[in-house]
């Protein structure tokens, strides 16, 4: 749109750049310079200056610059020819575009007071008509009072077929141009809203583009309506209005989002009005559509931290891939609000805003949130619920492009789900690859290389020659379920048949079948007493470097002090030492009493 440089200039030379910065920051004068609080980042000592003669700015803080069209573009985020419009008409410059921009702006200045003057109808039609008593009840009953409905203007629809067309007059360009309504087959002009709580929707500078309209639900005892209506209807798109650039509650949002350098999606209307009676007045709602690239291309503008205030999955589960390229793409950082299942913003708002507040400032990072919820589901209590978790755990970690930050969470799952870390990655980039991810290790129920053989010893003495092991085995030492499952039933049953039958009973086939072999699968020769103390003292080994792996979880996640790890490392690693010495046998009772010890904690 061709405006002339000379209008420009005549803009720039009489906008009083102090006078109008001075309407958003506190200006003081030093000097021939003006200087204040910048209002494009924080700080608490003044670093924005102000050159009166030059009609410039700058801020030694955060490098922001320019002048006077520059200023107004960034604080209220409007393009270059809309800011140098708002500041000639301040001054009283009439500007010299050319012929078609002329009669394009003139039919969208005409489309937007249609707007302005249907949503202020709307809202009178709220407050005092005797057809809106219904809707008034409905909006108390929401926690949504006269004042909270005058804030955001809130309107009502009558449950007519053209009352809006005929109270304003409008012709059938201004009704199709702004969406509010069409022209029926009887070539008669019709609303495109009735009966229905009418939401106003409004550009970042605060005019009226679009609407929403809510139907009321049916009274308590009343009949099903005969017709059946979307719970919502929003305007189409229209000249005035785009749906995917356009973010609910933004106009009244945008100084305090800029201010906390945060901002608060949710999904509806309602939501955002109820974040803002919880006192957190940084909220938005996408209008009808899906949380898409230019909503973040909008929201990059006032904030670097994204919190969605609703259902991860619902706010992409199958576009993850996208939402991280967005926050590579736009420097952004998206967080999920942790919300109580069954709960939305709203119900949360009048009920607990505590719970609400703390939901947001206590928000996950998208990806850990969706690893959450995967934990989360999971059964964590067998190694096969582990096994299926660390599954469903590597596909989620494998969307994330960035190589540092998958690594970062396959350390964490590792940590939690107590399988190694190597495993994980080689599953998550088998992932990455397009490859089916070798599962993770679960139960081993057949003898061979995969099941430990210092093990499979320990139990064939436990069977036939129980007297050199007696007492001196536990479930620490067999890392193996299957294993461990058997070792457990003949440590307190020495007649094996029973014990067969007790596996066979509760369904462990795997176990059942394992020491069916072991009976008749014998030694091979009888074995002496330093034999089983060499079986042991390598069950023992095993069973410690396991467990000090565990300990160095616990220090990575902060459950022990790195003093009482050091200490416990070197006591630890001295009783392994003496195994084979002569204080084998007590160094052999304290590693066993350590296992046991470090076994009696709750842990999965």
């Amino acid at each position: 749109m061709a405006i002339s440089d000379d209008d420009i200039a005549q803009v720039r030379a009489a906008t009083d750049i102090v006078a109008l910065i001075s309407e958003h920051v506190a200006l003081k004068k030093s000097g021939r310079r003006w200087s204040g609080l910048c209002p494009f980042h924080g700080e608490k000592t003044p670093s924005f200056s102000v050159n009166a003669e030059e009609g410039r700015y700058y801020c030694f803080g955060c490098r922001a610059s320019g002048d006077a069209i520059t200023f107004v573009r960034e604080i209220q985020h409007l393009d270059f020819i809309d800011a140098l419009r708002q500041l000639a008409e301040r001054a009283g410059i009439e500007l010299h575009e050319d012929a078609n921009a002329t009669k394009a702006r003139k039919e969208r200045q005409e489309l937007l007071g249609t707007m302005e003057s249907a949503v202020e109808w709307y809202h009178q039609r709220l407050l005092s008509g005797s057809d809106a008593r219904a809707a008034r009840d409905y909006l108390r009953g929401r926690g949504i009072d006269g004042d909270v409905a005058r804030r955001f203007k809130l309107g009502w629809a009558p449950d007519e077929w053209d009352a809006l067309t005929k109270a304003l007059n409008l012709n059938e360009r201004q009704l199709i141009g702004t969406g509010l309504g069409f022209v029926n087959k009887r070539d008669r002009r019709q609303d495109a809203l009735r009966a229905r709580i009418i939401f106003p929707i409004f550009d970042t500078s605060g005019k009226a583009i679009a609407v929403g309209g809510r139907i009321l639900p049916p009274a308590p005892g009343s009949a099903e309506p005969e017709r059946h209506e979307a719970k919502y209807k929003n305007s189409p798109e229209t000249t005035i209005y785009s749906k995917r650039r356009t973010l609910y509650g933004l106009n009244w949002a945008k100084d305090e989002i800029i201010r906390s350098g945060e901002i608060i999606v949710c999904e509806g209307y309602t939501d955002v009005i109820a974040f803002f009676g919880a006192g957190l007045e940084r909220a938005v709602a996408t209008c009808g559509t899906a949380l898409g690239e230019d909503h973040f291309r909008t929201m990059k503008n006032f904030a670097s931290r994204i919190v969605l205030a609703y259902d991860a999955d619902a706010a992409g589960q199958s576009a993850a891939a996208s939402v991280y390229q967005w926050e590579k793409q736009h420097q952004v950082d998206v967080f999920v609000a942790r919300l109580p299942r069954g709960s939305d913003p709203a119900d949360l708002a009048r009920k607990d805003p505590a719970a609400l507040r703390a939901a947001v400032a206590d928000a996950l990072p998208f990806l850990q949130f969706r690893l959450e919820r995967v934990l989360d589901a999971a059964s964590l209590a067998t190694a096969e619920g582990r096994a299926r978790a660390a599954d469903a755990a590597m596909v989620v970690i494998a969307e994330h492009p960035n190589d540092l930050v998958r690594d970062q969470y396959v350390m964490t799952v590792a940590d939690r789900l107590r399988v190694e870390a190597n495993v994980l990655r080689t599953g998550v980039e088998a992932v990455r690859r397009g490859e089916t991810p070798a599962p993770a290790p679960r139960r081993v129920a057949r003898e061979g290389g995969s099941m430990p053989r210092p093990a499979l010893e320990a139990l064939r003495l436990l069977v036939h020659q129980r007297d050199l092991v007696e007492g001196r085995l536990i479930p620490a030492m067999f890392d193996n379920e299957v294993q461990r499952d058997v070792f457990e039933v003949l440590a307190t049953e020495s007649q094996v048949s029973t014990v067969v039958d007790q596996l066979t009973a509760r369904g462990d086939v795997d176990a059942a079948d394992l020491l069916a072999r072991l009976v008749v699968d014998d030694l091979g020769r009888v074995y002496s007493a330093d034999d089983a103390a060499a079986v042991i003292a390598q069950l023992l080994r095993g069973a410690a470097q396991r467990e000090l792996r565990e300990i160095e979880r616990d220090l990575r996640s902060g459950a022990m002090s790195p003093q009482d790890v050091h200490v416990t490392v070197r006591d630890v690693k001295e009783r392994l030492l003496a195994l084979d010495g002569d204080q084998g046998a007590a160094a052999e009772v304290d590693l066993r009493e350590w296992l046991t010890s470090r076994r009696g904690a709750a842990r999965p």
